[in-house]
């Protein structure tokens, strides 16, 4: 199954602290087949609207499933669940 890594434009930032490059090296190393999507920066924050259609939040990155789901956490808890192995774990 791929999903969707909707993330920042800053593909730049390769810093293990920035949020959206954290999910991305989680999902490159668990080896989940995905597809960027780059929403920009939106700043400010109310401008994500895509974003906050979707989530309800205004931060970045968050996952969207095939079928639609979406998820998002903290950046720090998404790249435990997906080292897990849990990411498509209801």
């Amino acid at each position: 199954m791929a999903v969707k890594l909707h993330r920042c434009s800053g593909t730049w930032a390769k810093v293990g602290a920035h949020p959206c490059h954290r999910v991305q090296q989680a999902l490159d190393e668990a080896g989940v087949a995905y597809e960027v999507v780059l929403e920009g920066y939106g700043l400010p924050r109310s401008r994500r609207k895509g974003t906050i259609e979707k989530t309800g939040q205004r931060m970045f990155p968050w996952i969207e499933f095939e079928d639609g789901r979406v998820y998002r956490e903290e950046s720090k808890d998404m790249a435990e669940r997906i080292r897990g192995g849990r990411l498509f774990d209801g």
